[in-house]
């Protein structure tokens, strides 16, 4: 296949997948296998492009022309091709735990939540090799619309509740704020193609240039910055496996690699340096990147204190790109697959904490790291790696976006960030201190239809598809971490 075909196949696959999932719905395990066959062709389309794209290549497909000049098209840029495979690798983790999961767990409604989980991904295929922000908008919008149905899954009040806050607050931003900024966009500069340098230049008088800048960063809502961030939480009363798409393969990272594309390719990060058009940026972002923190101390539910942390992590990402300088956007580029990585692994470790013991409070899991050592084991790499400790991944996004912040001169966000690792220590070590070291707490009978491994020499892990991938994910922490300089050698190209 050409890698035009390719790129056409990373958008079909998935939403191909979804048809044959809804037909083989009354067949879990013909079902289930067809989630995973579709994820790892996936996977193999994803990285063959990534051949090309190291090769020199940027394969582009125009899906339809809407109108004179603006196309739905699809082009491969480095930033991207970063971003689809950490979105198609983590599928088939998140599809393999998801079946351990969703069946452990009893959940109910199994086959809609693999067909909209699909049509999650191809959205987010879609994002990733959005050729301009017409495209990226459209795309942007089917993930919110096909992640609605996933935060309301349980179909619980509180579901009904969180799943509402989830939808009113992306469409809200986006439609109120981010639609505002593209029509300003292509008013002013005639085009919404994502070009290196940016399209602003000489098109905008620069005093507006930070009220656009302000449109686009509170209208791309799945970044989270304060205060339109309440929707993440409020989207944890969703299964576990649709809180590790939330976090880690999709959602709140296509709202931060948004922001990173409307940095480079909309504003340039010359002219954001020059205007100092961002200045009130790195103020909002160091803000919600410590206040988050704080707010995740207080959390004793797991997955809240979990939502926090990411909500603080996300502005990593969006203060690195407000720098604007190229080691802030490297960082903040290498920072959404060092993220994934340890924040799947922290959520996924959580979900198998809920089916194999039924606790969600922090303060109910004294002990618990005895009965299940390899769970509490990657929930300890996974938490290393988000604060940022060697030799696990998070320590070079981090080296990258506090070097950002010295080019810059601002020693302040230096120790913002060094401040905000030390918070990180403070919520997420406790966690696995209270596993491994308080005495036990007296553990309830498991959920109906929980299928847990039997207790052996005292153990008892959730079942092997709940284990599993978040130790794989945990390893991926450590393996990354020997490779990120390939990972920063595909991405230097966004910033010559």
């Amino acid at each position: 296949m050409t890698p035009s075909s390719l790129l056409l196949a990373t958008l079909l696959l998935p939403l191909v997948g979804s048809v044959l999932i809804a037909l083989t719905g009354g067949r879990p395990n013909l079902r289930e296998a067809v989630t995973l066959v579709t994820a790892g062709l996936l996977a193999i389309t994803v990285y063959a492009l990534l051949q090309d794209v190291l090769a020199g290549g940027q394969p582009a497909v125009t899906l339809i022309e809407v109108a004179p000049g603006l196309p739905l098209v699809l082009e491969i840029e480095p930033l991207g091709m970063l971003f689809a495979c950490v979105a198609s690798g983590l599928w088939i983790i998140n599809s393999l735990y998801s079946i351990g999961y969703m069946r452990g767990n009893g959940e109910q409604h199994q086959t809609r939540f693999y067909i909209c989980f699909a049509i999650a991904i191809a959205s987010t295929m879609g994002i990733a090799f959005a050729g301009n922000m017409f495209t990226l908008f459209i795309f942007y919008e089917i993930l919110t619309l096909s992640t609605y149905p996933l935060v309301a899954h349980k179909g619980t009040e509180d579901a009904k509740r969180g799943a509402r806050v989830y939808l009113g607050l992306l469409i809200g931003t986006s439609i109120g704020f981010q639609m505002v900024a593209i029509i300003w966009t292509w008013i002013a500069a005639g085009t919404l193609d994502f070009t290196a340098g940016g399209i602003l230049r000489d098109k905008i008088n620069p005093t507006l240039l930070p009220i656009l800048l302000a449109l686009y960063m509170f209208g791309i809502g799945k970044a989270a910055l304060m205060p339109f961030h309440r929707w993440l939480p409020s989207a944890m009363v969703a299964p576990t496996p649709v809180s590790a798409l939330l976090h880690a393969v999709a959602v709140v990272k296509a709202g931060v690699f948004t922001v990173l594309k409307v940095v480079i390719y909309i504003f340039g990060i010359d002219l954001l340096a020059e205007t100092g058009a961002s200045q009130w940026l790195i103020a909002v972002a160091a803000f919600t990147l410590l206040s988050a923190s704080l707010v995740a101390m207080t959390k004793d539910n797991l997955k809240a204190r979990l939502a926090y942390s990411t909500i603080s992590q996300l502005s990593y990402i969006v203060l690195g790109a407000a720098l604007a300088t190229s080691y802030g956007v490297l960082g903040g580029a290498l920072h959404i697959a060092t993220h994934a990585l340890g924040k799947i692994t922290l959520f996924m470790c959580a979900g198998a904490i809920y089916v194999a013991a039924h606790k969600t409070e922090i303060s109910d899991m004294d002990g618990l790291g005895r009965k299940m050592p390899f769970t509490y084991a990657a929930f300890l790499i996974g938490a290393l790696s988000i604060i940022g400790l060697p030799p696990l991944a998070g320590v070079w996004s981090k080296w990258y976006l506090a070097m950002g912040a010295v080019d810059t001169g601002m020693w302040i966000v230096v120790a913002i960030y060094m401040i905000s690792s030390l918070l990180n220590v403070a919520y997420l070590i406790p966690i696995v201190a209270r596993g491994f070291f308080r005495p036990s707490a007296a553990l309830v009978p498991q959920s109906v239809g929980a299928a847990a491994a039997p207790a052996t020499n005292g153990l008892r892990e959730a079942p092997l598809l709940c284990v599993l991938p978040p130790c794989l994910t945990a390893l991926g922490c450590v393996v990354l971490f020997f490779y990120a300089d390939e990972v920063i050698a595909l991405l230097r190209p966004i910033v010559s």
